[in-house]
């Protein structure tokens, strides 16, 4: 019989837990960004590595609710813009691991989004288009935070989320390029998180499982979100919940 108590030590433990799998579900069919307002609940809970090792089975379950659903609307060209340097990005996230704290690469990719988010926010006020987009790297520098950012810390819905409110991608072709992008890290980051990291396990499984549930019921409300969400509307509380997000890698 699997042992859970190295993990769940409370009730307030499955609490966290099932907020999470709420907040993914709903993040993979609606606003990307929800996740990372319990990124530094669960770390505080169950350790910085050790609750990563947690979420990502979670986000797998989710993509796949995610890629279902929105399965023909994703911007293919964007997705193949960002895989190679995020791939490369999961390579230098385990390169660091060792030589500087998670926290402080945090806040440096807090920094460095919100820098890109007030340029963001900036040319939308003037009613300008963002010049940064058109240039060769913009791209691959966004899926290079992408890649490192999700593999220190599962964090890279806000990458994504600026990401593609920059090229004023529409909310249905954001919601499936998010979905198919992040279906394909994720899954190419199951073998590193569990044989280089170890952090993947039968027990951490077992307990992924009792979140089933909670993610079916989180996607069932983001795709209810995206729906009565007008165009406009969507950027405005996409830009919002990232904004918050950045806040929480910034200062949490």
């Amino acid at each position: 019989m699997l042992d859970f108590s190295p993990y769940m030590q409370s009730s307030w433990s499955w609490i966290i837990l099932f907020v999470m799998a709420l907040f993914v579900g709903m993040s993979k069919t609606g606003i990307q960004g929800l996740t990372l307002l319990t990124i530094p609940l669960l770390a505080m809970t169950f350790g910085a590595k050790p609750s990563t090792g947690l979420v990502l089975p979670v986000l797998c379950f989710a993509d796949l609710i995610g890629v279902s659903y929105y399965r023909r609307r994703a911007e293919w060209k964007y997705i193949f813009r960002l895989l190679p340097t995020a791939i490369a990005g999961f390579f230098l996230a385990l390169w660091v691991d060792h030589l500087i704290p998670a926290t402080a690469f945090k806040h440096l990719m807090g920094a460095c989004l919100a820098l890109v988010l007030v340029v963001m926010l900036w040319s939308q006020w003037k009613g300008k288009e963002n010049l940064l987009a058109n240039y060769w790297w913009y791209s691959p520098l966004f899926g290079l935070l992408g890649g490192f950012t999700t593999m220190i810390g599962n964090a890279a819905g806000p990458v994504m989320a600026i990401y593609l409110l920059s090229i004023r991608m529409p909310k249905l072709a954001f919601v499936g390029t998010n979905a198919w992008f992040f279906l394909c890290v994720n899954y190419l980051k199951l073998p590193l998180q569990a044989f280089v990291w170890h952090n993947i396990t039968p027990t951490t499984l077992a307990i992924d499982a009792c979140t089933i549930p909670f993610i079916l019921l989180g996607a069932f409300l983001g795709i209810r979100l995206v729906k009565f969400l007008p165009e406009r509307g969507f950027r405005i509380f996409t830009t919002a919940v990232t904004i918050i997000s950045v806040l929480v890698m910034l200062l949490v």
